[in-house]
């Protein structure tokens, strides 16, 4: 990756792939730490996350690496703003929205690592680097 990232935000597939220990994304993940970049996720990613399978050391050691982002009312209102601009409806995209709205506040430039490329194209526009996961 030649472009400097500043912040990079994981959807819940990545920071899954990060608790399994998936080696490629953790390359990924390397090269943005050499960058300096901050990782950072939002709140609900943790709810999306977290089943009986998960391994809760190593989500607990994951969180602690993370900046955590809330969902406030006014995130919330931004997310459901995204999601009519897009044509996508809450009942299914409420969660992709509010990870949309997260990486549209963080310091540019942003990447996000996600497993829904189209639709997170859709939400973010332009303004946010998606990389495929």
């Amino acid at each position: 990756m030649n472009e400097r990232i500043e912040t990079v935000v994981l959807d819940s597939e990545g920071l899954s792939a990060w608790i399994a220990q998936d080696r490629k994304l953790l390359a990924m993940l390397q090269v943005f730490h050499d960058m300096g970049a901050d990782l950072v996720i939002g709140a609900n990613t943790i709810v999306e996350v977290t089943h009986s399978r998960t391994t809760m050391p190593r989500l607990s050691w994951a969180l602690s690496r993370v900046k955590v982002e809330p969902v406030t009312e006014q995130a919330a209102k931004a997310a459901a703003e995204l999601l009519k601009g897009a044509g996508l409806h809450g009942h299914k995209y409420a969660i992709d929205a509010t990870v949309a709205e997260v990486a549209l506040r963080q310091p540019k430039p942003v990447a996000l690592l996600t497993s829904d490329s189209d639709d997170m194209t859709k939400l973010c526009g332009n303004q946010v680097r998606i990389i495929p996961l």
